[in-house]
């Protein structure tokens, strides 16, 4: 399978490229292809003739999305559809990945791929305009949605406890929101088994089970012998808007009998072990 993956520095991507490693896979960084200048995606797609494009590539930070929606519908929306317009021009098949934030998470219940998306921030209205132009424009797509997406220790939720802990001698964590915490290395062989089982759709593929950054931030120091106190802290009206119960519920995969991600609290403790 000749894949192409977007986005090859981030934790995803690089997580892809190894998992991809006997397909063949070329890695694509920005300064091989800018997602949002149309021609050098057209140009990187046609150049390598790809059976597959993973288009993991997107600009996720909330707060900067909040800052320049110029920019976040640039990437996120934008960058989505190029890829996808490119691909239906080489004959390729799309792996689009999106996230939680594509809800507003008010259902306060795991939400499937047949709830109506419903985003309630800049970061999520732009990743759920990328999901629809790829859609319009490429009948031969995959949706992927995952959350709170975990790379090594030192990047993400994880890294993100590590550091105040270490720096401040106390965690302050989220005790209002939920979502899966999913790690890359456990994302990365599912979506290649999406690409190779050519099935399109909308499908969610996250970590089992699930938690609140407060209950992340617990596990997190449990597990790496860091005593250290942690404090709940509510979300601040002004921050910017998060889905409250982001939870996904891996309901199409689960109809279609592919094997479960590891529970969250089993991925904390493997990157933790390393």
């Amino acid at each position: 399978m000749r894949a192409l993956i977007t986005g090859a520095n981030g934790q995803l991507g690089r997580a892809l490229t190894q998992a991809l490693a006997a397909d063949a896979a070329t890695p694509l960084t920005r300064d091989d292809c800018d997602i949002t200048h149309e021609p050098s995606v057209m140009a990187a797609v046609l150049d390598h003739a790809p059976e597959v494009v993973v288009h993991t590539a997107a600009l996720t930070d909330v707060e900067a999305c909040e800052a320049d929606p110029h920019r976040a519908w640039q990437v996120n929306a934008l960058g989505a559809w190029w890829v996808a317009r490119a691909c239906a021009i080489a004959g390729a098949r799309m792996i689009h990945v999106s996230c939680q934030d594509v809800f507003d998470g008010r259902l306060g219940r795991p939400l499937t791929e047949f709830d109506a998306p419903a985003p309630a921030s800049v970061h999520g209205r732009a990743k759920e305009a990328g999901e629809q132009l790829v859609r319009t424009a490429l009948a031969d797509h995959c949706i992927v949605r995952t959350a709170w997406l975990q790379g090594a220790a030192d990047e993400g939720p994880v890294g993100a406890v590590l550091r105040q802990a270490r720096q401040q001698g106390v965690v302050e964590a989220d005790d209002a929101t939920s979502a899966n915490l999913t790690l890359a290395a456990d994302l990365a062989p599912a979506l290649r088994h999406v690409a190779a089982a050519g099935r399109p759709g909308t499908y969610h593929l996250t970590a089992a089970g699930h938690c609140t950054g407060y209950e992340l931030a617990q596990a997190v120091l449990a597990h790496a012998g860091l005593d250290v106190p942690v404090r709940p802290l509510a979300r601040s009206e002004t921050a910017p808007p998060r889905p409250a119960f982001a939870v996904l519920d891996n309901h199409l995969p689960r109809l279609l009998g592919w094997e479960p991600l590891p529970d969250w609290l089993d991925g904390v403790r493997r990157l933790l072990a390393e």
